[in-house]
């Protein structure tokens, strides 16, 4: 029996693959047993650290010490300009993950996609099962964005209700400092999760202004810029930090309002930009589904074929960030 060999060559990457994620995978460097330590930290409800623990870390991480092939393994991703960017927005979405982990989940999203549309979806058409694997590349990613959007949302929206608790605290005598812990303890997630980190940073060491910055970088938000702003402006000069918050929860609950009445007005918008740019994707893998002979053309001659589809999604594209753009109206 004569084995086809493009399955000979998917095996073979599949394979290669699985060698480099296995790799990827046990680099275990001294800074990521630090940042899992860290993490294991905030989940504890204590801020004091168990004596045991720090006693047998060093032998911990002898054990996990990595060999220098994954270390030269792991500084190709962790220490690259993207690696810090993929680890900012691991952080924003707050999805526990090291780099090379998210660098893994893009090669198994990859050529699990790939082998769905091969041996599943398109009946082993190499051109739409890489396609389909161009997809599953950027498939963790959307997935990151759409959990980062989510968790800023309700940042936002739970923050008019975290400033007043914040004036609560500081008109009943409490520091800053104790105001945070009292949010870190009451307030609904993310933001308890957020303000728990600021507090464990300053009790770490680190500086207030520091501690705050960091959150501004995890939670993209500029309402929550301007309460650090004022914040660091009243540690410098002095002030009446809880009047000066109480008029800021007043001015971001009328831009949460507002911002609703706009989205509300310009849903028709995003909703045609949504229709207009995957229902002619849509039909197309419907035209192909049920009538291959009549598609087939069109993805599999390469001289006018292919450059008709780059161009029809160049353009699907253009269109849908323009409309966005359109809908997208800054307050």
């Amino acid at each position: 029996m004569q084995i086809d060999p493009i399955i000979i060559i998917v095996v073979a990457v599949l394979l290669a693959g699985g060698v480099i994620v296995w790799g990827i995978f046990s680099v275990r460097t001294e800074k990521d047993i630090i940042e899992e330590r860290l993490n294991n930290y905030e989940r504890e409800a204590t801020s004091f650290l168990d004596l045991e623990e720090i006693q047998d870390a060093p032998e911990m991480q002898q054990e996990k010490r990595p060999s220098l092939i994954q270390e030269r393994l792991d500084s190709l991703v962790s220490e690259r300009n993207f690696g810090k960017k993929w680890r900012q927005q691991l952080a924003r979405a707050d999805i526990k993950l090291t780099v090379s982990e998210y660098a893994a989940l893009h090669v198994f999203s990859m050529f699990g996609f790939f082998a769905l549309g091969y041996f599943v979806l398109f009946g082993q058409q190499i051109v739409m099962a890489i396609l389909a694997g161009f997809v599953g590349f950027f498939a963790p990613r959307l997935y990151v964005s759409r959990v980062t959007s989510s968790r800023l949302i309700r940042f936002e929206n739970q923050l008019p209700d975290t400033l007043g608790l914040w004036v609560n605290a500081l008109r009943s005598g409490y520091s800053v400092l104790q105001s945070m812990e009292a949010i870190a303890r009451d307030a609904p997630e993310p933001t308890a999760t957020e303000f728990k980190r600021v507090v464990q940073e300053v009790q770490l060491g680190i500086d207030m202004g520091d501690a705050l910055e960091h959150l501004v970088n995890r939670v993209e938000s500029e309402d929550l810029d301007l309460v650090v702003t004022a914040v660091n402006i009243q540690r410098e000069v002095g002030g009446n930090l809880a009047e000066i918050l109480d008029v800021i929860s007043h001015t971001i609950r009328e831009r949460i309002k507002l911002k609703g009445e706009i989205r509300v007005l310009t849903a028709q918008g995003r909703i045609t930009g949504y229709l207009i740019s995957f229902l002619p994707i849509v039909l197309a893998l419907f035209l192909y589904g049920i009538n291959p002979g009549y598609m087939g053309n069109l993805f599999e001659n390469r001289t006018c074929g292919w450059p008709m589809l780059g161009i029809g999604l160049a353009l699907i594209g253009i269109g849908f960030a323009v409309v966005q753009k359109i809908v997208d109206i800054d307050i």
